[in-house]
């Protein structure tokens, strides 16, 4: 829908969910509605589908007020909806003989923007969508992000909210398992999301008590791997639990991943990881029974827990306070527990990844889940 020209020359942010969805993400739009309607000096709006609602013709953008944002922080997804493909810098149009190429809008939207009285863009997502922000903010457009991801991988923020969500259906997957490994006797391997970092797998591991814990920090060597297997069950235990993160890959291997097919989505797509450990351990002469299970996006589902709400309405509460005050080109952060901000330049280097040597890895081999190393 066209948004209604202001006449009270009222400054309007908007709001714009990108990439992935994430447990939280309501949240964050009800913090910031209602902090801004407490200065009675501001206008919010949303963007369907991130940026691609001001892209499209006609226009989808909505105004978001106290009654269109009531109660929605306990549900999951984005009432904005969300995707990652698309956006400004990579609009997909399709040409006369049915290929598809890609054009740089930006220039365009900015100028819309401006034109139309928005004062600030608050961009919620993960790494490409604070990319997009800060490629935004170098062109002149006063952007402010806030970092989205049940990975947990952002640079320069300690956690982000929908990572407690999903590693707590990771967790409760695995408790699940153990009762069907148990009563089969079998070998159940759980593949958790994360992409290029652990976080998800080695939480959920140490949660949910596996035997085994393979992330993409740590290339596991699959003797190892079948070694720590048979002596648990040498020692008669009847069954074990490996989890292993979507991203994981052996030493002597690479990251099983394809290309997308998809009109506008740039990544890669992984999966089937866990499929691929098991037919390494059966070729290396594991007996017992395996079973595989790929827990998807139902680490993206359903109601976000307490503690991804209220770390999302903090992030909601501080990205409107920091428009308030004119502080452009930064991210929403949490460093040391407290509830800051860095640049989006910071923001969008490097990435948050588990540490090999770090004290969660070494709690977790003293409770003897074994990495593969």
């Amino acid at each position: 829908m066209l948004i209604n020209q202001d006449q009270n020359n009222m400054p309007k942010v908007l709001v714009t969910t990108g990439g992935g969805d994430c447990p939280g993400l309501n949240a964050v739009i009800r913090a910031i509605v209602k902090r801004a309607e407490q200065t009675k000096k501001w206008e919010v709006y949303g963007s369907m589908e991130a940026f691609n609602g001001v892209l499209r013709s006609p226009k989808e953008i909505l105004p978001l007020d106290d009654e269109k944002v009531a109660g929605i922080h306990a549900k999951g997804g984005t009432i904005l909806q969300t995707t990652n493909k698309g956006g400004p810098f990579n609009w997909p149009v399709k040409k006369d003989d049915g290929s598809w190429t890609a054009e740089d809008r930006s220039d365009e939207m900015i100028e819309y923007l401006k034109r139309e009285g928005f004062e600030v863009v608050i961009n919620i997502g993960g790494d490409g969508s604070q990319q997009i922000s800060y490629d935004l903010h170098k062109k002149g457009l006063n952007v402010i992000g806030v970092p989205k991801t049940i990975d947990n991988d952002l640079a320069s923020t300690d956690y982000t909210f929908g990572f407690q969500t999903a590693v707590d259906i990771a967790t409760d997957a695995v408790d699940k398992l153990v009762t069907t490994a148990a009563s089969h006797h079998r070998l159940m391997i759980l593949e958790v999301m994360g992409r290029g970092a652990g976080w998800i797998a080695l939480h959920s591991a140490i949660g949910g008590g596996a035997e085994v814990c393979l992330i993409p920090e740590i290339p596991y060597n699959l003797d190892k791997v079948l070694n720590r297997l048979n002596s648990r069950y040498n020692a008669g235990k009847g069954f074990a639990i490996i989890v292993i993160a979507e991203g994981a890959k052996p030493k002597e291997g690479s990251i099983m991943s394809r290309e997308s097919t998809e009109v506008g989505y740039r990544n890669v797509r992984l999966g089937g990881v866990a499929y691929q450990l098991s037919d390494q351990l059966k070729k290396a002469g594991f007996e017992n029974d395996i079973r595989e299970m790929v827990l998807g996006h139902l680490q993206r589902g359903g109601t976000p827990v307490a503690y991804d709400r209220v770390l999302a309405t903090q992030f909601g509460v501080k990205a409107m306070e920091m428009a308030i005050n004119g502080e452009y080109g930064r991210m929403v952060s949490f460093l040391d527990h407290e509830i800051t901000s860095v640049s989006l330049e910071q923001a969008t280097k490097g990435q948050n990844l588990v540490d090999p040597n770090g004290f969660l890895v070494q709690a977790a081999k003293g409770v003897g889940i074994s990495f593969g190393d």
